[in-house]
């Protein structure tokens, strides 16, 4: 990662162009191609430094509901639980954690009912149990990364 890319991360993290070419104008904000933004942001995905580029919503100020959830899921059925889970729609994040319950996941829908429904279905698929932990209490959680002071290359 060079110091360009480290720029480009920066500016994508606080000041995201909201244009009809905001590719474009990040790479004029560099002095870069459209073309040559996306390369590095391809290679940044590719390399697994970037996961996704969108926008995070406050979604309780838009109606929907969300939970947390966790499974207790037998090493050998890891795949197919996830690919199970994974199916639906509303599953933003899916990732194992060492705990006897290893397997946890978000859920996202457009109300408590539905959230309700799609629990149930996993746990009908599965055949295992599903621990949900809503939360009590919303934090506003800022994590942004200054890469400007990561080590030069």
């Amino acid at each position: 990662m060079d110091s360009l890319d480290r720029r480009l991360l920066n500016i994508i993290q606080e000041d995201f162009p909201l244009v009809e070419k905001p590719y474009a104008e990040l790479g004029r904000r560099l002095g870069l191609t459209e073309t040559e933004v996306l390369e590095r942001l391809a290679k940044l995905k590719q390399a697994g430094i970037i996961r996704r580029i969108g926008a995070v919503f406050d979604l309780r100020r838009l109606g929907y509901a969300s939970t947390l959830c966790a499974l207790e899921v037998p090493a050998a059925r890891l795949d197919e639980v996830a690919a199970i889970v994974n199916s639906f729609p509303g599953v933003t994040h899916n990732y194992l954690r060492e705990d006897t319950y290893n397997m946890w996941f978000t859920l996202i829908g457009p109300c408590r009912r539905h959230l309700e429904k799609v629990i149930a279905s996993i746990a009908a698929r599965t055949g295992l149990a599903v621990l949900e932990l809503p939360a009590e209490k919303s934090y506003k959680i800022r994590v942004n990364f200054n890469l400007d002071e990561v080590a030069p290359e």
